[in-house]
């Protein structure tokens, strides 16, 4: 069965002096403000939408390497997946950087990496963002 999920952005103003609010509207969690200054300079407790989909990437990678593992025999204790996403003004995002670490009970190094490397390839959030290089650091 499909899901949708849904986010909103009421923003007031010009790129550069404007500001917004996010909402996660599916989920209600909350609501976090946005604005150009906190995308392209210091986040000064502003989101970004680079954030947003840092914490989306992830938390979908982490679902994928779990899922895998899980079906290879390998159920992780613990995943720790940190991503981070490049902006570039006048570009766009330019780069994501995932990083992953975990506790695998009867799993090698090797055998982890090469679970991790497919969960990069297969989820979704991945596979959405193709058009930007990832790349993936295995501890």
């Amino acid at each position: 069965m499909a899901t949708t999920r849904n986010a909103a952005c009421e923003w007031h103003g010009s790129l550069t002096e404007g500001s917004g609010r996010v909402s996660l509207e599916s989920s209600g969690l909350g609501t976090f403000d946005v604005t150009w200054a906190s995308r392209a300079e210091d986040p000064d407790g502003r989101t970004s939408p680079e954030e947003l989909i840092a914490a989306a990437h992830a938390s979908c990678f982490s679902m994928a390497l779990s899922s895998g593992l899980a079906k290879a025999g390998h159920p992780p204790t613990t995943l720790n997946t940190s991503a981070e996403v490049d902006f570039q003004p006048g570009e766009g995002i330019t780069g994501i950087r995932l990083h992953v670490a975990g506790d695998v009970p009867g799993l090698d190094a090797d055998g982890f990496r090469e679970a991790a490397e497919a969960a990069k390839v297969g989820c979704p959030v991945s596979k959405a963002l193709a058009a930007v290089p990832i790349t993936l650091t295995v501890d």
